[in-house]
């Protein structure tokens, strides 16, 4: 199995409020991009525990965390792990980076053979 992916440019830096979560879409995904300082998150606008967009939820700046504003669940930014109930499966992460002032996800899928 081989892991493909491909760069997909979110917007410049400047548009995504540090502390703010955003919805974004990227190819046939929804997003939610989190900007902390410098740092830039890129999870699944998903809850896991039930199809709420994690962008209406509340970022917790200090423990890097997202709120799901349905039921309150809370999920690591930089992994996309649950840290509270009563979400108890992770959201995708994707890759981030910033590239000439500019936001990239990593939009990546696995292939065989």
């Amino acid at each position: 199995m081989t892991t493909l992916g491909h760069a997909v440019d979110l917007g410049p830096l400047d548009d995504f409020a540090s502390g703010e979560a955003r919805q974004v879409l990227a190819g046939d995904r929804v997003l939610v991009v989190v900007r902390i300082d410098q740092d830039v998150y890129v999870l699944d606008d998903r809850c896991s525990h039930e199809d709420y967009s994690l962008a209406e939820g509340e970022v917790d700046v200090e423990a890097r965390e997202i709120e799901c504003a349905r039921h309150g669940a809370m999920f690591a930014l930089a992994d996309g792990t649950p840290t509270s109930l009563p979400a108890t499966r992770p959201v995708a992460r994707y890759e981030a980076r910033i590239r000439d002032g500019r936001v990239e996800v990593v939009l990546s899928w696995a292939r065989t053979w």
